[in-house]
């Protein structure tokens, strides 16, 4: 509450604040503060402001509205009959928010920032395989990768491989510089950011003049900010706060299917989860039908403890029902017969976090497994609970299937948020990315979520469909997953 109190003061001065004579307005949206005082705009590190950093920088490639791979600051690409080297040609005429040109040689310096181990970015796992980067010229970059794979371009709209100035590295994480259609006047990531339009976008002039991005830690405040109209957007909604819109004018709604997914992190490295009968009895007393009716109104897919996103091409077909007595069984097996005692960390950070664990430990009570919720604040979740605590809630975002399964799985990745080692596994992800049939790939990521369901580490309840509160003032924002929302057609009444 003391973080809320403390918004609401900065919302105050907000709202006191003399209008300014701009003619196509201020946009405001909120993030939720989950890194604190690390925070920061670099955006291939774990404490990256996403909701800033997507305004300002722009990948090579990006989803089209179809998730397909799109155009960007690419504009084509091309491989070998190996698919072990890429040529991507370049968009003339680009410039950073500074006026220096953007070239090759910026795109080799931000992807080999991502690839040297130093820098331990989490972004590392997905595009580990490219071996070189090279500047044929000012606006051709050849990728050499270390195996076949045919899905490169797909695993480049990852949302926090943008491109940044050769030599930025050491001050990106405060000046935000890029080649986005926003440029950063203010960074303060516990108040109010504020990003100005950059009119020398190559897409063309941004819709609104300013944008301010406002750090409110707790998700029921950034609602409460929203019905004030102090925010014009606010994505993740519960089916509550989606009535209390719909009863109140001057307000806009989506629902938008994507690929994020809620759920429960169950750390495989510390007892008693490093026993794989423990942590799959876990997950088999999950009724994730429940848990999406109660916590979400339906609105969603069931996840089955599989990452991969609903639509994705290589999606694994899964029922998962409860099994209440193949989990105590596993339980005894593993030296459990009257059941364990667990512990799970819960914030506020998600709306539905809380719903989800009151619904999972109801569940679980039934084969003996007695939880424990622990609420920890909001603030600096990410950065003090989440990969630290044994079992903690978790959500991600859509990524593409090879992306997510290497960035949340793979052994030694940054972000295994479950601490799962498993050479089996890996070595499956391995032959799915050299196989170049297509058939043949999907049959191997098939068998990696497939292994996930008795051996991995996390509870996927189910792939949300995200409620997206708007101000009725608010016009152009696609109905698409967030990283594929064209931020520049973006306008205010």
């Amino acid at each position: 509450m003391k973080n809320t109190a403390k918004w609401l003061a900065v919302a105050a001065l907000i709202v006191a604040a003399p209008a300014m004579a701009k003619t196509s307005g201020t946009f405001r949206q909120a993030h939720e503060v989950g890194s604190g005082n690390a925070s920061s705009l670099d955006p291939i590190s774990k404490g990256r402001v996403f909701q800033i950093t997507e305004k300002l920088m722009s990948r090579l490639v990006r989803p089209e509205m179809d998730g397909k791979p799109g155009p960007d600051l690419a504009t084509s690409w091309s491989s070998n009959s190996e698919a072990t080297e890429w040529t991507f040609k370049l968009r003339s005429g680009v410039k950073f928010h500074d006026g220096k040109a953007f070239t090759a040689e910026d795109v080799v310096y931000s992807l080999q920032r991502v690839l040297d181990p130093k820098m331990d970015s989490p972004a590392r796992a997905s595009i580990k395989i490219i071996d070189k980067v090279e500047a044929v010229d000012a606006t051709t970059v050849k990728l050499t990768l270390s195996s076949a794979f045919a899905d490169l371009p797909l695993l480049l709209t990852d949302y926090r491989l943008r491109m940044i100035p050769v030599g930025s590295g050491d001050t990106i994480k405060s000046t935000g510089i890029g080649t986005g259609p926003f440029k950063l006047e203010k960074f303060d990531p516990q108040g109010v950011s504020v990003l100005v339009a950059n009119m020398d976008y190559w897409e063309g002039a941004p819709g609104v003049e300013k944008m301010e991005i406002i750090g409110i830690p707790d998700a029921q405040a950034r609602f409460q900010a929203l019905v004030g109209k102090q925010l014009d957007m606010e994505p993740g909604l519960s089916r509550q706060q989606k009535t209390v819109i719909e009863k109140t004018s001057g307000f806009a709604l989506q629902e938008v299917s994507t690929g994020n997914w809620r759920g429960i992190a169950f750390r495989t490295d510390v007892k008693p989860f490093d026993d794989q009968r423990v942590r799959w009895a876990m997950r088999l007393v999950a009724d994730r039908k429940a848990i999406l009716d109660i916590a979400a109104g339906g609105a969603g897919v069931l996840g089955c403890d599989n990452p991969v996103g609903p639509k994705d091409q290589y999606r694994s077909a899964k029922s998962c029902a409860p099994d209440v007595t193949k989990a105590k069984a596993l339980l005894a097996e593993a030296g459990y017969p009257n059941g364990i005692d667990v512990e799970i960390h819960v914030s506020t950070v998600e709306s539905v976090w809380p719903a989800i664990a009151e619904v999972y430990q109801q569940q679980a009570a039934a084969a003996g497994i007695r939880v424990k919720i622990t609420q920890v604040p909001s603030d600096g979740y990410w950065s003090q609970i989440w990969l630290k605590k044994d079992a903690a809630m978790t959500r991600w975002n859509e990524r593409p299937a090879d992306a997510i399964l290497n960035e949340v799985y793979r052994s030694g990745t940054p972000w295994n948020e479950s601490h799962f080692v498993d050479a089996k596994f890996d070595a499956i992800l391995d032959v799915a990315r050299r196989e170049l049939d297509f058939e043949k790939r999907k049959a191997r990521y098939i068998e990696a979520q497939d292994y996930l369901w008795e051996n991995g580490g996390t509870l996927v309840a189910y792939h949300a469909n995200v409620l997206v509160g708007l101000t009725a003032r608010v016009k152009g924002v696609d109905p698409v997953e967030n990283f594929s929302i064209r931020w520049h057609k973006v306008t205010v009444d």
